[in-house]
C-alpha cells in the first residue's frame, strides 16, 4: 500500500522535501513532522498551510503569543480541530494552490505550503542565517492571502492584517509598524 503523502518528490517538480526542510530549526522540524502526521490522520492528500498553522499553535508559545494568546487561540484551535474531524472535507478533494505555481506536487506538500516553507527559510536567512523558526513560518503562511491558514484565521476572528504587521516587526527587528 502506497502512503497517501509520498515521502519523495519526482525530480522534475522543483524543490524536493529535503530542500524544503533543510533550513529548519529542530523545533520547526518537529512542527513539520506533526503537520505531516496530522495530514495523514485527516486523510488529506498533502500538507497544507492549515496543517502547519494547527501544529504551530499547539507547539510554539511564541506563535500563540503573536497571534493573541487568550480566548482567540482557543477559538482558533477549536476551528482547526473541527476542520480535522470533518469540516475540512471539502478541502480533501483539492490541492491548496495560489494559482501561481503547479497544482500538483509529488512530495506531499501543497504548492502554497511548500512556498511558505521556502519563504520562512528566506526570512531566517535575511535575519542572519539562523534556521527558520515558528515565527518565520507563521509570517510566511500569512503572507499569502489565499492560503487555507489565512482563511482559518479570518473565520476564527483574527485580524490578519494586524497579525501580518506584528509578524513583520518580529521577523525584521527594528522596523516600526503600526500599533
Amino acid at each position: 500500500m502506497q502512503p497517501r503523502i509520498p515521502r519523495q518528490q519526482a525530480a522534475d517538480h522543483g524543490l524536493n522535501r529535503m530542500d524544503i526542510e533543510a533550513g529548519l530549526s529542530k523545533e520547526l522540524a518537529a512542527v513539520v513532522a506533526g503537520a505531516r502526521r496530522r495530514a495523514l490522520r485527516d486523510g488529506d492528500r498533502q500538507i497544507d498551510t492549515a496543517h502547519l498553522l494547527h501544529t504551530l499553535l499547539e507547539s510554539d508559545p511564541e506563535v500563540r503569543e503573536v497571534v493573541d494568546d487568550g480566548p482567540r487561540i482557543a477559538r482558533l484551535l477549536g476551528y482547526l480541530v473541527q476542520r480535522s474531524i470533518g469540516y475540512g472535507l471539502r478541502w480533501q478533494t483539492g490541492v491548496e494552490d495560489s494559482g501561481a505555481v503547479p497544482v500538483v506536487r509529488e512530495d506531499g506538500w501543497s504548492p502554497v505550503a511548500a512556498g511558505a516553507m521556502e519563504h520562512a527559510c528566506a526570512l531566517a536567512a535575511r535575519r542572519g542565517g539562523d534556521p527558520a523558526d515558528g515565527i518565520d513560518l507563521l509570517a510566511a503562511i500569512v503572507a499569502d492571502p489565499e492560503s487555507r491558514a489565512v482563511e482559518v484565521l479570518g473565520r476564527a476572528g483574527v485580524d490578519v492584517a494586524t497579525l501580518r504587521a506584528r509578524l513583520d516587526a518580529a521577523v525584521r527587528p527594528g522596523v516600526e509598524t503600526g500599533p
